[in-house]
């Protein structure tokens, strides 16, 4: 009897959603114009447009993910970066609205707005449907003024970038635009907060500085129990705070321009206290540290990023967006790795060897 209820409930449910997502719609106007994905080397693909009907450059950067454009889009590591997507079916599920949980933060997205430059897929659906969606994809982008390019081969385009490296592009849909370097700015002071936000009220203090934070990292964190969270701008003078724990995010752009950040961090060696930080925040403690960061060939990116733990030897498969690492030879004495990435050999994590600074490159 009681299967028979429970069955019933499932059920239930099941006919609920599926009655639900009449959350559904076509897109008449997307894929109807030419547009031309443009590499820095010359190398044109011509594909599709939707989205929006203008033109963007960036630097062009894979994600093998198989779900996960909605998060994917608002991840402000991705700034001025235009994102393809290598899987296909992009579209299919439409975006969620805009509404915050309990917390003030955003339940589907990683921040306010789309962060991308541009979209690469090789299958944009047209059709979508799911019982929490609310508009296209290709509304979405079109709203925010974001171009997106359809019926690439996005299997040519990876093989190229792994052969050869990232590069500078544009996505030319109506008028031509120049070819220009963003990543001489700090991108990271451009998406970080401009004014201080705390978010619960818990006996215990952690300062978050945000490089370009994703909004499920500070749930994260207020998920830990009796904490209060205080998100301070990048270029905040943390080390006057009194605080528990530092934590310092992910984010865009080249590390090495984020200045006052690794002059805030060396400041707070003598405190004692735990730091913790993941992808940019890795790269920015071991600039703190005293060592050095380069630039991957094409950066790791996706859900399926294989690391070892070098205190076990164990591997863990982990989502990751960065395209900097540490250079482990570079690392002083009293520093040692913590991760290394399993394809690439590449620093996945510091930590130091005596207080309780901890850093890897593994996004929640």
């Amino acid at each position: 009897m009681h299967l028979k209820t429970s069955q019933s409930v499932t059920k239930s449910i099941a006919i609920r959603r599926i009655t639900n997502s009449r959350n559904h719609g076509r897109d008449k106007d997307a894929l109807q114009t030419a547009a031309f994905l443009i590499l820095a080397d010359g190398t044109c693909f011509r594909g599709k447009s939707f989205g929006s009907q203008t033109s963007a450059i960036g630097e062009v950067v894979f994600n093998t993910g198989m779900v996960g454009y909605v998060e994917n889009l608002t991840d402000p590591s991705y700034s001025h970066q235009i994102l393809m997507l290598t899987y296909p079916l992009i579209g299919n599920y439409g975006c969620p609205p805009y509404v915050r949980d309990e917390n003030g933060l955003f339940k589907f997205y990683e921040s306010s707005k789309i962060q991308v430059s541009g979209l690469v897929v090789a299958d944009y659906s047209t059709e979508y449907c799911h019982w929490n969606a609310d508009r296209s994809l290709h509304d979405w982008l079109k709203n925010e003024g974001i171009p997106g390019i359809s019926g690439i081969d996005t299997r040519e385009l990876t093989q190229k970038l792994r052969k050869g490296s990232t590069m500078l592009g544009k996505i030319i849909i109506e008028d031509d635009v120049p070819l220009v370097d963003p990543f001489t700015q700090n991108i990271a002071e451009m998406v970080s907060t401009k004014e201080v936000r705390v978010f619960g009220k818990g006996k215990f203090k952690i300062i978050c500085v945000d490089c370009g934070i994703k909004e499920n990292i500070i749930r994260c964190l207020l998920n830990m129990g009796d904490v209060t969270v205080k998100v301070v701008p990048v270029n905040y003078p943390f080390s006057n705070e009194d605080y528990d724990g530092l934590f310092i995010s992910n984010g865009p752009g080249d590390p090495r321009t984020v200045k006052s950040t690794v002059r805030e961090l060396q400041k707070c060696f003598n405190k004692d206290k735990p730091i913790f930080g993941i992808c940019m925040g890795n790269q920015l403690m071991g600039l703190a540290s005293g060592a050095s960061v380069f630039k991957l060939p094409y950066g790791n990116r996706g859900q399926n990023q294989p690391v070892i733990d070098l205190s076990n030897g164990r591997v863990y498969i982990t989502p990751q967006n960065h395209g900097y690492a540490v250079d482990n030879m570079t690392l002083p004495s009293d520093w040692k790795p913590a991760f290394i990435n399993a394809n690439d050999g590449s620093n996945e994590g510091i930590a130091h060897s005596k207080k309780p600074f901890f850093f890897c490159t593994i996004s929640p």
